[in-house]
């Protein structure tokens, strides 16, 4: 594998010092030659020629380089590939004495490994490849992987832009079976004694969102006896949890009918005595019709998708965490719980909670902040545009 020395603006060097695991192209000055995908990168200071990081090379990528080690000499072998699983594995240990089997094993950059997610669904283990830099260390991470998960079955999935680079490929296809067998699309896995399933092959992501388990447990706990509407509830996660915690009513509302399907199959997975039903239209439409309604619920929770993909999205993606916050409000009965929850890493933390606490105190009514929760134990921040997830619970008087 050829390796490939490169210098990099003063400004840069420091960045790479403290850990940060991206070079951007423009920060490059000096490169010795031009490189494949997953070729080894060795940056050096401009001084005295010392050693500064290793990385990969993306050439089709603004992030031009992935680091994976800085400030120390090391050798990127498989020895230390399974360093970096284990340690990742022993992370979330304390979540598997949870009645939990599915998870993160690898969150790519915050684990060290840019670019590749690695998820477990009971027995299946779910890699997914963002850039083509892993595709030439396939076969020792596929090794490694299975033996730390102790998973018997391995799909392989890429991003689109992985997927363009047919010529790296070597005939590799999103949903490839590349260890064991599937017998069936759809994987049964628990969350906190739950049953739920993901289709591994064709589903979003990996195939289920497995970072937001924390707050949905604590809809569950939260649920008993109230009348609960779930915005954005896609498979039904919040739904389920509020259900098997003893909801009397759950309404899961969504776009897309497909999704709404899968809810309802997650719930008859899990006994539950309370009435589901589901409500497919745009959240925003269906938030102002269930308000013209007078509809009112104990408890609203209302998850967006991304609303800020790219940094000019950012303010039209404020906007909209308002106008949920505002039409949420409208439908909390009294003494009730309203949950906002925003998965734009473009939007800090900070900003959104100001945006969503300012919309209530503009309502009138009192509130009172139950809790703020950021990311789960599976899903460690390692830097800071690795930080996404955030969600905070309002009861309101």
């Amino acid at each position: 594998m050829n390796k490939i020395a490169i210098k990099v603006k003063p400004s840069i060097e420091k960045i790479i010092r403290q850990g940060h695991p991206w070079l951007f192209e423009g920060g490059i000055t000096k490169q010795n030659s031009e490189g494949k995908a997953g070729d080894f990168v060795v940056i050096f200071d401009n001084k005295k020629n010392k050693f500064l990081g290793i990385g990969l090379y993306d050439p089709f990528s603004p992030i031009r380089v992935k680091m994976l080690h800085a400030n120390s000499s090391v050798q990127i072998n498989a020895t230390w590939f399974e360093m970096k699983i284990k340690t990742a594995y022993e992370k979330r240990l304390p979540l598997l004495q949870t009645d939990t089997n599915s998870y993160r094993l690898i969150y790519g950059e915050n684990d060290g490994l840019p670019s590749l997610i690695a998820d477990v669904y009971a027995d299946v283990l779910v890699v997914k490849l963002y850039s083509p830099i892993w595709l030439p260390f396939l076969d020792i991470l596929q090794e490694i992987l299975l033996k730390v998960s102790c998973c018997n079955t391995l799909v392989l999935r890429l991003s689109r832009n992985v997927e363009q680079q047919k010529a790296h490929l070597n005939g590799l296809k999103d949903g490839q079976v590349l260890h064991g067998e599937l017998k069936k699309e759809t994987i049964i896995f628990t969350e906190h004694g739950l049953k739920f399933q993901a289709n591994v092959i064709h589903g979003h992501k990996t195939g289920y969102f497995l970072d937001h388990r924390h707050n949905r447990k604590k809809v569950g706990e939260l649920a008993k006896n109230k009348r609960v509407l779930d915005v954005f509830a896609y498979a039904g996660g919040f739904s389920v949890h509020a259900l098997a915690g003893g909801a009397k009513e759950v309404i899961s509302l969504d776009i897309s009918k497909q999704a709404l399907e899968l809810s309802k199959e997650n719930a008859a997975l899990n006994p539950h005595k309370g009435k589901h039903g589901t409500m497919a239209i745009d959240a925003f439409e269906g938030l102002e019709n269930l308000h013209k309604q007078r509809k009112e619920f104990d408890m609203v929770i209302i998850d967006p998708p991304s609303f800020a993909k790219k940094d000019l999205e950012t303010e039209r993606a404020i906007k909209s965490y308002a106008r949920l916050a505002k039409a949420g409000i409208n439908l909390v009965a009294k003494n009730g719980i309203l949950v906002l929850a925003s998965c734009s890493s473009r939007v800090s933390a900070d900003e959104f909670f100001d945006t969503v606490t300012n919309e209530l105190r503009h309502s009138r009514r009192q509130f009172e902040i139950i809790e703020k929760t950021f990311h789960d134990i599976d899903h460690p921040i390692g830097f800071a545009e690795g930080a996404y997830l955030k969600t905070i619970y309002f009861r309101m008087k």
